[in-house]
């Protein structure tokens, strides 16, 4: 895992111009804190850190071959799973290797099969290879966007970076943020291909894109699309539990100590079961952290959604798969600290605003990093099999746009009430939100003949394939590698998303529960109290001293009537967010929404000022 950068241009001569290259790679360095290196030829510049996971002696990079008609250089982040067996094959056809990398065997597929080699990989990736020997550069990410990279067409060529702070290291680049930029930063929908800085785009999952002389051209090399479901329940779920083994066995591998991030939940306690039968056969335990907040359980308060607290169920787990387990224990003040918020939005080059449940993410990486380079996670599974709730609720199934916003807002008009009223009215939130879903909607692939309930399910499943765990893999992505942290997600192999999406609703939801398929496929490692618990959602402290805290750091932005954030956020509406009794209001999540949202923004713009314009 590693974070990558690049620059061609073809009317300079970039060997005058390493300094910049430098500049870029070094934005990159809490993506590869083990070691850094540029390769610079006259069109083209690599930069690349490492965080070394695999053959840590022999994996340096950028990576080169030179062939008789010009160098083919590369610049790789992530990991292919099946990268031993492609090696094989590579061998069988010829291909000499120097080291034990699957970086190595990634180039050489590339030399083997060219673009084609997209066909053959498995695993999280985005990478870029120089061919030196037709000036062309190749940009390729993985099928469902696990690792993510962004690139900016140029006058005479393309930069590109693993995050957007790579590309905003190049000096000829502005930091500007255009309405289509506000728009998505105050949605939350994360619209493939768009990145909010103007002038730059991330490349799609499932996508490549070729540089040249001739400009940059984006193609698609994967999707999901729709099939017959031949299987009957039984040999589903015995297929999903074989693809759900051999994601974990595959994602197991590395040189460097692993964990798992245990919840107490269905999802990650499946991972952290099949991790635990495979490590046994060696003798091995598993190793398991999760985070809670001081008498959270003990004061837990149960409502329609928030059912249960994790520790419990993390210590049933835990016992029941005899792991080597850790608890990180976070209290109000240090997850309202400011330099913990600092952190998160530098590292997410967003103000997303979702305050503590990013917080206590990046302090427990960190905490884990002291002991693991590699935990694996359980994001992907609600997306694939049904997990939230309103894929079950009649009301929402049947809501025209994004469920997830209109669960958190109560309808499906987008407004966001603390915009300025002017430019309230200039993004128009409602009518670009309708506009995404549409988008997506009418992308959803179907079969001739399905009834309405199975169509209505594959959009869902889409919508939320395509737009929302795009969402949470960035989210887990950018706070686990700022602090060089490898994060896998055993459920967004590729196969298995394939298969969920054409498994039919009914078996979804066979035992009138979410994840029937999936809870059926965990049976043999999930202990009975987890499987028959209902789904909570990530934990939020409840602690009424944490929102004491944001106010009062509201209050302190109030007294700065001149800064930049009321451009973006009405005065009153924060004035009202900070002194209005929180365990009164109305509306206690979106209050305490709004503070968030407000002192993301005020963090954001703090960090990018001066070279921000709006």
């Amino acid at each position: 895992m590693c974070g990558i950068t690049g620059w061609i241009a073809f009317d300079h001569d970039l060997v005058h111009h390493q300094e910049t290259v430098d500049a870029m790679t070094r934005s990159m360095a809490p993506r590869g804190p083990d070691a850094s290196g540029v390769w610079v030829s006259r069109h083209a510049a690599l930069g690349h850190r490492r965080l070394a996971i695999i053959d840590l002696a022999g994996g340096t990079q950028p990576m080169t071959v030179d062939t008789p008609h010009g160098p083919v250089a590369m610049t790789y982040s992530g990991e292919v799973y099946n990268f031993v067996a492609l090696r094989r094959h590579l061998r069988g056809r010829g291909h000499r290797f120097r080291t034990d990398s699957d970086t190595e065997v990634v180039l050489h597929s590339y030399l083997e099969w060219g673009e084609e080699m997209v066909d053959h990989l498995v695993g999280m990736y985005a990478f870029a290879i120089w061919d030196g020997r037709c000036d062309r550069l190749l940009m390729v990410r993985d099928r469902l966007g696990i690792k993510p990279l962004y690139y900016h067409p140029t006058e005479d060529g393309v930069l590109f970076a693993s995050e957007p702070k790579g590309i905003l290291a190049h000096p000829a680049v502005e930091a500007c943020v255009d309405h289509d930029g506000l728009r998505d930063i105050m949605l939350g929908v994360k619209t493939p291909g768009t990145a909010i800085w103007h002038g730059m785009q991330e490349l799609k999952p499932g996508s490549l894109a070729t540089a040249d002389r001739g400009g940059v051209r984006e193609t698609t090399y994967w999707r999901l699309t729709a099939r017959d479901h031949t299987d009957d329940l039984d040999t589903t779920v015995a297929r999903t539990r074989e693809l759900l083994t051999g994601s974990v066995r595959e994602q197991l591998v590395a040189d460097v100590p692993r964990c798992v991030l245990l919840s107490g939940g269905l999802d990650s306690s499946t991972i952290a079961g099949l991790a635990a039968n495979e490590l046994s056969a060696d003798g091995r335990r598993v190793r398991t952290f999760s985070v809670d907040f001081p008498g959270h359980t003990d004061h837990f308060a149960r409502d329609s959604h928030n059912v249960s607290p994790d520790a419990p169920y993390v210590r049933i787990v835990a016992e029941h798969l005899d792991a080597d387990h850790s608890d990180l224990m976070l209290d109000a003040t240090s997850l309202s600290e400011p330099a913990v918020r600092r952190a998160v939005v530098q590292a997410r080059d967003l103000p997303v605003g979702r305050g503590d449940m990013d917080h206590s993410l990046i302090q427990l990486f960190t905490a884990i990093r002291d002991h693991s380079t590699v935990a694996l996670s359980g994001e992907g599974a609600d997306e694939m099999f049904g997990g939230y709730w309103w894929f079950h609720d009649p009301v929402l199934r049947r809501s025209p746009g994004f469920p997830w916003l209109t669960a958190a807002l109560g309808q499906t008009r987008q407004e966001r009430a603390f915009l300025p009223p002017d430019l309230s009215t200039a993004l128009d939130l409602p009518a670009y939100a309708t506009e995404r879903y549409r988008e997506a909607v009418a992308e959803t692939p179907s079969l001739d003949g399905e009834d309405s309930t199975q169509r209505r399910s594959r959009e869902l499943l889409y919508l939320h394939l395509t737009r929302s765990l795009a969402g949470m893999l960035d989210r887990k992505d950018r706070l686990s590698m700022a602090v060089g942290l490898e994060v896998r997600v055993p459920f967004c192999d590729h196969r298995i998303a394939e298969y969920a999406f054409n498994t039919p609703w009914s078996f979804h939801t066979v035992d009138a529960r979410e994840k029937s398929i999936l809870r059926a496929a965990g049976r043999t490692v999930v202990p009975d109290a987890v499987l028959g618990r209902l789904k909570s959602p990530y934990p939020m402290t409840r602690d009424h001293r944490y929102v004491s805290a944001l106010q009062e750091q509201v209050r302190e932005a109030l007294s700065q009537p001149d800064h930049d954030v009321f451009s973006l956020f009405d005065k009153a509406a924060a004035t009202k967010a900070a002194y209005t009794d929180h365990d009164h209001h109305p509306n206690p999540h979106g209050h305490r929404a709004a503070l968030e949202k407000f002192l993301d923004l005020q963090t954001w713009l703090d960090l990018y000022r001066p070279r921000l314009t709006l």
